[in-house]
């Protein structure tokens, strides 16, 4: 008998657990996901830190440089379903260690670029992918690991990210001023190496059912239902309670019947099991599932990520910007922008606490966030000195921590599309989300070209976050109306099938039974 706690095997194995386990090796993955997510989008948003001395070294104009990340971030999130499918085909663990070797390969390559468009290649492209395969891969199999302390482990390893912002930007730029920007980067790409170590950590999770490991039913109740079959031949007045067993047994479906002797079946049926039981089949997996296409929850919560996506990026990039032209110093501006990571880790360590609550409709929750993170982003043209723009920061910093901790590992969620199906879902989650990732940056730009002034970046997100929230509140009741649609589907169906059940034991024997009285 199979318990909670995983059969041993080597470690190249699955683990093998009657229910989702909610820590074990579990807890190994979230720390390798902490780090995942520190060489991923940590790197990706300290990466402003080599801005200037690629403008210098290149002669190039920073609108030129930002499309560096801006190709990266494309293709992180373009790519998303084929790291799906190569998941589904070739398990996690080698698909991170893929993308931990093209993440190197690519910085490392670019620490001898000659020109921008060698960084749009080695940067953009190679290490873009790299970071695709690297990370959503180890989200997916961390949330198959949880599930009542999903929300929490999960929120809590994403602040790697945070942290990586906050302790990488000043360690880069220090090295840089010992070895040079190349070679920092270089080193920064030697770091990153270290996502294969993280990726051979993620051993694969099966979930058996305990129903299936217990297997055999006891051989007894089975030889009474077709003793109890073979008395239809005979003439009782207790053939009416045969009867009625009989015609509620499951044999007795029509479809199951046959003409084959009984006796036969119980012993087939129990070496199934035992069959079952010794080596369990492997349910085919598809390679990407685009059923949940069909899901108008899903499509729902696809809009949410497209738009709110919009607001994900600019204030980060357009911050210290919009700090200048109020007069800030440097310095300060370097303070809000610190300011506003250290409170994005406070934010994600809190939604997470709070969704972990239980009972909580966790989408509402998230809706909730989103609506406030939106006011965030309208507060921000009002601020007009250096302790409001501080203000603004922190409160944008918290609930941006909110917000994207838990956007994708909401997808496991029943509101949504459930744990079955998240793997394909944050694939074309992840896919659709890149239109705007690539489209925000630039359009937040136009804008404050057009009207000479940061605030319009900020509105842009706000109206992006805006439209987000009113997609994000069509997803419960999107998702209650098909439940309610397909429950109606299941009654109706089960209702023809009783009007169809044929006319034989229960009338049969209350014919006999009359006749012998």
């Amino acid at each position: 008998k199979m318990t909670v706690k995983a059969v041993k095997m080597p470690c190249t194995a699955p683990n093998v657990y009657t229910k989702v386990p909610d820590g074990g090796w579990g807890w190994t993955i979230a720390l390798a996901f902490f780090f995942v997510e520190a060489l991923t989008y940590g790197i990706i948003k300290s990466f402003g830190v080599f801005f200037n001395d690629l403008m210098e070294s290149f002669d190039e104009t920073n609108s030129r440089i930002s499309w560096i990340i801006s190709i990266c971030v494309f293709v992180q999130t373009f790519t998303a379903p084929l790291s799906t499918v190569l998941s589904n085909r070739f398990g996690h663990r080698f698909v991170v260690m893929a993308g931990g070797v093209l993440i190197s390969t690519g910085m490392v390559t670019a620490s001898f670029a000659r020109t921008v468009v060698d960084m749009y290649v080695t940067i953009g492209v190679i290490s873009g992918l790299g970071y695709c395969l690297s990370f959503l891969p180890t989200v997916t199999i961390l949330s198959q690991y949880f599930d009542k302390r999903r929300s929490l482990v999960t929120a809590v390893a994403s602040t790697g990210e945070c942290f990586a912002v906050f302790s990488f930007a000043p360690a880069i730029t220090a090295l840089k001023e010992q070895i040079g920007w190349r070679y920092s980067l270089l080193s920064v790409g030697v770091l990153q190496l270290s996502i294969v170590i993280c990726g051979s950590l993620l051993r694969p999770i099966i979930i058996k059912e305990e129903e299936e490991v217990k297997a055999q039913p006891p051989e007894e109740p089975t030889e009474t239902k077709y003793m109890l079959e073979n008395e239809q031949t005979r003439t009782s007045i207790e053939s009416i309670d045969s009867g009625v067993e009989i015609t509620t047994s499951p044999s007795n479906v029509p479809g199951n019947t046959k003409a084959e002797p009984k006796s036969e079946e119980p012993k087939e049926h129990v070496q199934t099991l035992v069959e079952n039981n010794s080596t369990p089949p492997e349910p085919k997996t598809k390679l990407l599932d685009f059923s949940v296409m069909r899901d108008y929850s899903f499509i729902c919560y696809a809009f949410f990520g497209l738009f709110a996506t919009l607001g994900f990026f600019a204030p980060s990039l357009y911050i210290i910007p919009l700090s200048l032209s109020l007069g800030i110093s440097k310095d300060h501006s370097a303070y809000i922008l610190s300011a506003m990571a250290i409170a994005e880790v406070f934010g994600r360590i809190s939604a997470g606490w709070v969704l972990n609550k239980k009972p909580i409709r966790k989408i509402y929750i998230e809706l909730i966030c989103v609506v406030l993170l939106s006011v965030a982003l309208f507060a921000f043209p009002f601020a007009s000195e250096f302790w409001g723009l501080m203000t603004c920061s922190i409160f944008f910093g918290f609930m941006l921590g909110t917000v994207a901790g838990t956007h994708i590992p909401l997808l496991a969620e029943d509101d949504v599309v459930g744990i079955a199906k998240m793997s394909s879902a944050a694939g074309v989650y992840v896919f659709i989300q890149s239109l705007a990732g690539l489209a925000g940056p630039p359009l937040a730009g136009v804008l404050v070209d057009t009207t000479q002034n940061y605030s319009s970046a900020f509105y842009s997100c706000a109206a992006g976050m805006v439209l987000g929230a009113v997609f994000l509140s069509l997803v419960r009741p999107c998702k209650a109306g098909l439940c309610h649609h397909q429950q109606q589907r299941t009654e109706e169906g089960a209702a023809e099938v009783v009007l169809d059940l044929p006319d034989d034991y229960i009338e049969m024997d209350i014919g006999k039974a009359e006749n012998s009285g």
